[in-house]
């Protein structure tokens, strides 16, 4: 179980990390173009999300590779599970089709995965 956290806990990352980079790099023009729901928001709060988002992805991998303030890697995980439903709640205020909440859902679904397992039965 502890490899499957491990290997969960770096696909998130590495999920978070592209999805956080693209929201902080991308023109706003393009953000609207791949993600509608990003005309609902300012251009500041997408890229406040991003950085969030990369933050919680490092909080994910590095405490447990360096051993330093493991408990941060459950909380990295329970706050990205709860960007990820707020997501999910964005897309159905929007009227969007399930097909466009589902990522969030599955992501919050890892997440919610790793920080029960990591602050429970397999700490690191």
């Amino acid at each position: 179980m502890n490899t499957f956290l491990w290997i969960l806990a770096f696909a998130l990352a590495a999920v978070f990390v592209a999805s956080g980079a693209m929201k902080l790099l991308a023109p706003r023009e393009q953000q609207i173009e791949k993600t509608p729901y990003a005309e609902d928001f300012p251009h500041s709060v997408i890229q406040g999300i991003g950085a969030l988002e990369i933050l919680g992805a490092l909080g994910l991998v590095v405490p447990a590779l360096t051993g330093i303030a493991t408990v941060l890697v459950p909380l990295a995980a329970a706050g990205l599970a709860i960007t990820m439903v707020f997501a999910a709640l964005v897309h159905a205020r929007r009227g969007d089709p399930f097909r466009a909440m589902l990522p969030s859902m599955l992501l919050a679904l890892g997440s919610v995965v790793v920080a029960w397992s990591r602050f429970g039965p397999y700490p690191l």
